[in-house]
């Protein structure tokens, strides 16, 4: 059996590199761009091996979305875990104004920024933000009492979460979130008619 004591040392060994090779990365893309920093940069500056960040993070681009695990776990818990009497497109429009809200104050509005700034950062959050659809869509079935999910839950997930870019660099992310939900809802409510069941979920 392997020591607990020696495995929780290499644990914290690990958390304490990931942070170095964070702290680096950040302060040098806000320094001089993302483009304008490469890997070994970020590597020298953390004082550890271009292989060892890769350890920790796949690409480049990851350095940038480190939360991304805890943003879906977020995501799905909105849905999951909302009040009792709450729409699902409700909690949905909550759920986005309070991380957007997040995004554009203190130390997450100069990320914002460097993602604006940079086309590449741009195209890997959305292929990002949509691997999130499946464990939605998985949710809202759930919450309907289906064994998985059908092509209206599907749809409905794909647009919900397209809402959320769009609002990101709205001038009103609440008017573009409403706006989208709006047309969204009309659909999905005569949806859960259909079913005969209450639009409520």
């Amino acid at each position: 059996m392997v020591d607990g004591t020696a495995m929780g040392r290499r644990e914290r060994k690990k958390a304490a590199t990931r942070a170095a090779i964070l702290d680096a990365a950040t302060a040098l893309f806000l320094e001089r761009g993302f483009d304008g920093v490469s890997v070994r940069e970020i590597a020298d500056k953390a004082d550890v091996s271009p292989k060892t960040v890769f350890t920790h993070f796949p690409q480049k681009e990851a350095l940038v979305f480190s939360d991304e695990d805890e943003r879906h776990e977020r995501l799905v818990a909105a849905v999951s875990g909302r009040p009792p009497g709450t729409t699902i497109s409700d909690a949905l429009k909550a759920h986005y104004l309070s991380e957007i809200a997040a995004m554009r104050s203190g130390p997450q509005r100069q990320i914002l920024t460097l993602m604006e700034e940079t086309p590449a950062l741009i195209d890997y959050a959305e292929k990002m933000w949509f691997r999130h659809e499946d464990a939605l869509a998985a949710a809202i079935a759930k919450e309907l009492g289906l064994a998985e999910p059908n092509d209206e839950i599907r749809f409905y997930v794909r647009f919900a979460l397209q809402i959320q870019l769009s609002a990101i660099n709205a001038a009103d992310p609440q008017a573009t979130i409403d706006a989208g939900f709006r047309l969204l809802d009309e659909g999905w409510a005569r949806y859960h008619e259909a079913r005969g069941q209450s639009a409520s979920g």
